[in-house]
């Protein structure tokens, strides 16, 4: 009872969101999102009004239903399409829970999807495991009988719905578990973009085996029985040729419910076996470093199930009161919104000698792995969340910077198209220059690895790169100022030469390289590096002056675009830019929204929405960071394209331009290390959590 105590609290606590008149409506909700394949998504409003989708768009088929005094209606999925829906009053999202609630029969019910994403406690956020919970109560003072029905379709387990699959059953604890898995198992064979998982296995369980039957069959012959008698047969019978017809699925007998809760769980998990290719070695996820399996993770979870229940619904309930404070109630959704979706953008592995690496995938962008323009927009997540993090982010890409194979001047770009990290290939990747991003990826490094230091307070980290830094350093003195014909993280929108916003992200790399230096023992190049960056940030200023705002492009008068590079010379205190450079361009800003939003620079529409947050982050009052965040917030509320939070769009029409559910989002927490306590705060809560803190032993 103490663990449906605190879980109904929650749930209660929570429901301001879904029954307040002015309700969030997310254009796409989370339901299990831990990697770029384990990741389920609701695109429509009601869990029941559609079949559940992988972020890509592709089916991805959660169903379940309820039994209520031997009537069956609908909770989540459109099938079976005559089975009624019970009416859904409420959704919300929260970091780590999805939270659906329904009502009629005379009975009340919650539906919560709960993925324990504690960025603190990297053993739990590695777990490939969503609990999914049930809870329902009577509303008419009258007992009804309730039984709850769960099935996972076998298009979770192949890309493409023609892959044949096979299933299993297995006694664990005496406990039955299904499993599922295409026939093949072509491990890490395929690598690409538009790509679903089809290795490893798919396991199902119940909380207890007491009051549950479970069996992996045709799910239409699965459904029928449950419609039936309200269970399942004692057989499994996988008898249907059609593989996307296959399915596992269980039952949970809630019993006769009345005006106290009554309360069940089960368990979805993905064993993919091997997770990444790193230079042609498979590597293994973080959860099975040392010799875990299957067996291990599903005992452990369901030993954890109440404490993990808890400290989730205490970590949700702080974030977001800390969102609330920093930025306000739109801006607090919309980081809670992209909470999720940054860490499912991600897989988090561990090399031969157990050193962390934790690869983002460059969703519906190119499929790139281990992107640094990536990495860069979402780093204030990992800085606030947990450091140990990005040096997992940072590490492979630094390692393979120092290779012979790379012999450029300058930082790499990618790692190479996901799960397969072997070597770049955007642009010309390793064997020309072409289509690169030299003053883009140098910089992002630089200013990363200073961040890292801030927050950590030593460059232990940085010094073991020294060599590579040096180079790009080097590279920025003489290219980094006025940039020539380059692309830049938004290469979206074509070449362009004397940008004035890379310009700035090369000035602050510079102010961070010397930062850098005099922290790890040179303190010669410490002084003249931030020399230079003070001399270039006083001739940026000729350079791009343009009356009341400063230039898209020195040579271009009359241009204007979102300086949001400039955020990192406030939050690392470089203090290299005059703060009234800030107030111009906040005021010009504040001149051309639209109604979803500030364009990103004056040739187009479209915007970044990640970028908008890092503009709005440079205002000096919280009047004008709430302008800026308003329209965006208005954006996800209304906008027509219903996928996982996109980052670029149209600001007249709300539309999607490209790109969802990528990692990039949690570039939306930046506002949050804008306060010193609360970057502290936050980054306090790893201290001793993280087998890798380096934090935890130099204070």
């Amino acid at each position: 009872m103490h663990r449906l105590q605190l879980f109904i609290a929650a749930v209660l606590s929570s429901a301001a969101w879904g029954q307040s008149p002015a309700a969030f409506r997310p254009p796409a909700v989370p339901l299990v999102a831990h990697d770029p394949y384990f990741s389920i998504w609701s695109m429509t409003d009601r869990l029941n009004a559609e079949n559940t989708r992988h972020w890509t768009g592709k089916p991805a088929t959660l169903t379940s239903l309820v039994r209520i005094d031997g009537r069956t209606y609908r909770l989540m999925g459109l099938d079976p399409r005559r089975t009624p829906a019970l009416e859904q009053t409420g959704v919300e999202v929260t970091p780590t829970r999805t939270i659906y609630t329904f009502a009629g029969a005379g009975v009340r019910i919650a539906l919560t999807f709960l993925t324990p994403a504690l960025p603190y406690d990297l053993e739990v956020l590695s777990r490939p495991l969503t609990y999914v919970e049930y809870t329902a109560s009577s509303t008419d003072s009258a007992g009804h009988q309730v039984t709850i029905y769960f099935e996972a379709g076998a298009d979770l387990v192949v890309n493409t719905p023609d892959e044949p699959v096979l299933a299993s059953r297995l006694q664990l604890d005496g406990q039955p578990v299904l499993r599922m898995g295409s026939r093949e198992q072509p491990v890490l064979a395929k690598r690409g973009d538009d790509l679903r998982i089809d290795w490893g296995y798919l396991y199902l369980t119940a909380d207890r085996a007491a009051a549950s039957s479970s069996a992996a069959m045709g799910r239409d012959a699965a459904r029928a029985a449950f419609q039936g008698s309200g269970e399942l047969p004692n057989s499994d019978d996988f008898s249907d040729s059609a593989g996307s017809r296959q399915a596992l699925a269980l039952t949970l007998d809630l019993g006769k419910v009345g005006a106290t809760p009554s309360g069940r769980y089960l368990m979805l998990a993905y064993d993919d076996l091997y997770s990444i290719e790193y230079f042609q070695r498979r590597e293994r996820a973080w959860w099975r470093r040392n010799g875990a399996g299957m067996n291990d993770l599903l005992r452990a979870s369901r030993r954890e199930h109440d404490a993990l229940a808890a400290r989730s619904a205490q970590f949700d309930n702080e974030l977001t009161a800390d969102l609330r404070q920093a930025g306000g109630e739109r801006y607090a959704r919309l980081a809670v919104l992209a909470y999720r979706q940054t860490l499912a953008a991600h897989k988090l592995v561990a090399d031969a000698d157990g050193t962390a690496m934790f690869f983002p995938k460059e969703n519906f962008s190119n499929g790139c792995i281990a992107t640094v323009d990536v990495i860069y927009p979402s780093s204030p997540f990992t800085m606030l969340f947990n450091p140990d993090l990005l040096k997992a982010q940072l590490q492979p890409v630094l390692e393979y910077a120092r290779m012979s194979r790379w012999r450029w001047p300058f930082a790499p770009h990618d790692l190479g198209t996901y799960p397969q990290a072997n070597g770049q290939v955007y642009g010309g990747g390793e064997r020309t220059e072409e289509n690169q991003m030299p003053v883009e990826e140098s910089g992002n490094m630089l200013i990363m690895l200073a961040a890292l230091a801030h927050v950590e307070g030593n460059a232990a980290f940085a010094e073991k790169y020294w060599p590579e830094l040096t180079r790009w350093a080097e590279y920025l003195k003489e290219k980094g100022l006025d940039p020539e014909n380059q692309l830049s993280t938004d290469d979206f929108a074509g070449h362009l030469a004397h940008n004035a916003n890379l310009s700035i992200k090369a000035i602050l790399a510079l102010g961070s390289y010397g930062v850098l230096a005099g922290m790890t023992g040179h303190p010669q190049e410490a002084a003249a590096y931030q020399k230079l960056a003070r001399e270039f940030a006083a001739k940026w200023i000729d350079l791009a002056k343009d009356g009341d705002h400063y230039r898209l492009a020195f040579d271009k008068p009359g241009t204007w675009s979102q300086k949001y590079n400039l955020v990192w010379d406030r939050l690392l205190g470089l203090n290299l830019f005059p703060p009234d450079v800030a107030r111009t361009e906040m005021a010009f800003y504040l001149t051309k929204q639209n109604k979803y939003g500030l364009p990103l620079d004056n040739r187009k529409d479209y915007t970044k929405l990640d970028w908008i947050l890092w503009t709005a982050t440079l205002a000096d009052s919280q009047a004008d960071f709430e302008k800026l965040v308003a329209p965006a917030y208005q954006f996800a509320n209304d906008s027509p394209s219903r996928v996982p939070l996109t980052d670029w769009y149209d600001t007249v029409t709300g539309k999607q331009q490209g790109f969802q559910a990528r990692s990039v989002v949690g570039g939306l927490f930046v506002k949050m290390l804008a306060d010193p306590a609360t970057w502290h705060k936050y980054a306090a809560k790893r201290a001793g959590k993280s087998e890798f803190c380096l934090i935890c032993s130099n204070n």
